[in-house]
């Protein structure tokens, strides 16, 4: 015992330095700066083009035999949203203060259009399989368009540890965590029974995920908004002091709030860049894995439709949380007797939403993180297939059997044990690929800027579902598969 702590401690040391250097003094500015310079390169794609991605993300609902745009979408939905709405807001707002809400907007706005240019490269380079579902992502289009194998190796195995293992076992912990205070449940027997749901949909493969993900995502998205919006609306009066709170907070003009005892302007917008990462994964390179599955004519449609997720996660459902705890008594209690003191960000959550609805309150937020996080297990499972498939080409039946044996072991795992250790791993992990991503897709973004004017194009000449071309569009169609896209004159 006393040597695996020796051991864990001699990680931690080696580890947290570099978790730390990457978060804070390379993805806190290349997160920001990628989305700012795609929301200018794309003319601010998110506003000009907002009313049509929404028109888009409901009506692509596909015909064929493969996977629609709505699954896609709703299968990357799944994964965004999880655990990091109600819990990691949450603690971004303990330790960053309201401030770090306003920033996680900022994220969102400018994750737009990083979302829109990492999900269109994804279709732009998907391929077909034998099961009818396509398969892209970042590990795809880096070798194709970058030419770059090593890179999106080191891409794909982040990607392995930190949806394929760690980010399932904290998912299940989770909800372990929520069935035991709501209903007394032991955490072995909610573990049980989430191996075997999750079993049941996992070896269905991806297809089964995203038929799964779109019957329960909009459910489960649409009963917390309007719980959010019930909160909102009883407690009216008190909106415009939240709001003035959240802005003052933002930029260091509010008190020091919650566990940020003498916060800065910068420990707020870490904490909400850093949530609003987690939530929304806007150039993470996990929902492009999602946006390659989709059987649509034209890149750009799911490149859209993908970022219309982004507004979704954040802006709309982690605002709700947001809203939930801020108008609680709970909040501003603890505010005044606890400050510093660390809190699990699940039971903040779980308090404001009994102190609006009663002891119905723990209820619902028990129900919540039980679909909210098992839609995540499933999606993160999504990713995780597509991308040890990547790996191993030539053994990949093998070895997604492999990751699914992984999969419902890190589920039970985290059911009934603490995995501190691990979550800090994905930490870096997750660091390390979103970098990698944003790396390659500041150098292929001209290529995404393209497709978006074929697009326009199309759309301003009055066609109504714009197709794709490679040939047209692409400087190097040979990059492309050939009988992925159907040409114009077809």
């Amino acid at each position: 015992m006393e040597f695996i702590d020796t051991l864990r401690d001699a990680i931690y040391a080696i580890m947290n330095p570099i978790s730390n250097f990457v978060w804070t003094y390379i993805l806190l500015y290349l997160l920001l700066g990628a989305g700012i310079l795609f929301t200018v390169l794309t003319r601010g794609m998110q506003f000009r083009l907002f009313a049509h991605m929404a028109k888009v993300t409901f009506t692509s609902r596909g015909s064929g035999s493969g996977v629609s745009g709505f699954q896609a979408f709703a299968t990357s939905l799944a994964a965004r949203v999880g655990t990091g709405n109600l819990a990691g807001v949450a603690i971004a707002l303990w330790v960053g203060g309201p401030g770090a809400i306003f920033w996680m907007w900022m994220t969102a706005l400018v994750g737009f259009a990083t979302s829109f240019i990492e999900s269109t490269l994804a279709q732009v380079y998907k391929q077909r399989n034998a099961d009818g579902v396509y398969r892209g992502g970042p590990a795809y289009y880096i070798e194709r368009a970058l030419g770059q194998r090593w890179m999106s190796v080191l891409f794909a195995i982040f990607l392995l540890i930190a949806y394929g293992l760690a980010f399932n076992g904290a998912q299940s912990n989770t909800i372990a965590q929520g069935m035991a205070q709501a209903f007394s449940i032991p955490n072995w027997v909610t573990g049980l029974v989430l191996v075997a749901f999750t079993a049941l949909v996992i070896y269905g493969g991806l297809k089964s995920v995203a038929r799964t993900a779109e019957k329960i995502v909009p459910i489960m998205a649409i009963g917390y908004f309007l719980v959010a919006l019930w909160v909102l609306l009883s407690n009216l009066s008190e909106v415009p002091a939240m709001l003035a709170l959240i802005v003052k907070s933002a930029f260091g003009y509010g008190p020091a709030v919650g566990g940020a005892v003498g916060y800065t302007i910068k420990i707020a917008m870490e904490n909400g860049i850093k949530r609003g990462l987690f939530s929304n994964e806007a150039g993470m390179g996990s929902a492009p894995n999602a946006a390659a599955q989709a059987d649509v004519k034209h890149p750009a449609a799911q490149g859209l439709v993908q970022s219309f997720g982004v507004f979704i996660d954040t802006l709309v459902i982690c605002s709700c949380t947001a809203v939930v705890i801020l108008l609680s008594g709970v909040y501003e209690q603890l505010m005044t007797t606890s400050p510093g003191k660390d809190i699990v960000g699940i039971q903040l959550t779980q308090d404001a939403m009994v102190d609006h609805l009663g002891s119905f309150g723990e209820i619902f937020i028990a129900i919540a993180i039980l679909l909210f996080a098992f839609t995540s297990i499933i999606a993160n499972f999504s990713y995780s297939q597509i991308n040890i498939e990547y790996l191993f080409k030539r053994h990949a039946k093998s070895a997604v059997s492999v990751l699914r044996i992984a999969v419902l072991a890190m589920v039970m795992i985290g059911s009934i044990a603490k995995l501190q250790f691990v979550w800090d791993f994905a930490d870096l992990a997750m660091g390390l690929m979103a970098t990698t991503n944003l790396i390659a897709i500041l150098l292929l973004c001209p290529i995404a800027l393209r497709v978006l004017r074929d697009y326009e194009t199309q759309r301003r000449q009055g066609v109504r579902e714009p197709t794709f071309d490679p040939k047209g569009v692409l400087k190097r169609p040979e990059q492309v598969e050939a009988d992925v896209w159907p040409r114009r004159d077809d």
